[in-house]
């Protein structure tokens, strides 16, 4: 067996070398070179990439990553958990709804940012449709800020904590909700009592799939952001394209990944204590 299980693995050993690991530590030598006159990298070797790290600039930048992501994750659990137990009790539409859940990722995440940004425009549907009912003189600042930000963050992953949270609430024993309302609960606190502590560990998977994407999201704060909201990951983009300097845009990956690693490590343990 021990053999067999050796021949089945290897294949998936080697991948994960060659295409994460090997990667992985080209960006870690990357971020101790010097960068080059003309961009790329040369030696000699060099902290002096970390040591831009903690300059207040890029501290502020990954302060406004951490409650941009924050905000958003919570934003989409405060939205999907209300979802994700409707759709666990719809016994008749249960399939249609999740299809409807889902439904978004059959369209490019690039096109739906665009009709996003077609919408809450100067000139877009809301700010034209309210002009035209003379409820406001001017168009509202909807687009290019943080709040637009969070909105396609929000709008761009729900689903990846709706089917956590449903995968956990589908397993839920309806006479536990009936057994608390005999004894006198209401709908508030049968929610608050038995089936968020009872879905704790869907939240806390559902959180971890949100969070880190929205950390280190670059495409939505750009586009929708305008440039004004720049993200940690707008910021490892530019080092890496228009500033040219793949030392330091190295050592930021690194410093975001082992974030993101104790932010894992921290919410898992957090879910096996549940389990």
């Amino acid at each position: 067996m021990s053999r067999l299980r050796i021949a089945f693995l290897t294949p998936t050993a080697a991948v994960m070398g060659l295409l994460f690991f090997a990667p992985l530590l080209i960006v870690f030598a990357y971020s101790f070179l010097t960068r080059g006159a003309y961009g790329g990298v040369m030696r000699p070797w060099t902290l002096e990439a970390y040591d831009r790290v903690f300059d207040p600039l890029y501290g502020h930048i990954l302060w406004r990553s951490l409650w941009i992501a924050a905000v958003s994750t919570f934003l989409c659990l405060a939205l999907g958990l209300p979802l994700a137990l409707y759709i666990a009790r719809s016994a008749s539409y249960k399939t249609l709804l999740l299809n409807l859940v889902m439904l978004p990722f059959w369209t490019s995440f690039l096109i739906r940012t665009y009709a996003w940004m077609f919408l809450l425009r100067d000139t877009g549907l809301i700010n034209t449709a309210l002009e035209s009912l003379h409820l406001i003189r001017a168009p509202f600042p909807l687009l290019f800020n943080s709040g637009a930000v969070i909105l396609g963050l929000v709008y761009g992953y729900l689903p990846f904590m709706v089917l956590p949270l449903y995968a956990t609430l589908e397993k839920l024993d309806p006479s536990l909700l009936d057994a608390a309302a005999d004894l006198g609960a209401s709908p508030g606190i049968s929610l608050w009592r038995v089936i968020i502590p009872l879905s704790k560990s869907g939240m806390i998977a559902g959180c971890l799939l949100v969070f880190i994407p929205c950390l280190g999201a670059f495409l939505t704060p750009d586009l929708m952001g305008g440039g004004k909201t720049v993200m940690i990951g707008n910021l490892v983009q530019n080092q890496f394209t228009t500033a040219r300097d793949w030392p330091f845009g190295a050592a930021i990956s690194l410093w975001l990944m082992v974030l993101v690693l104790f932010v894992t490590a921290f919410l898992g343990r957090k879910g096996e204590e549940l389990i």
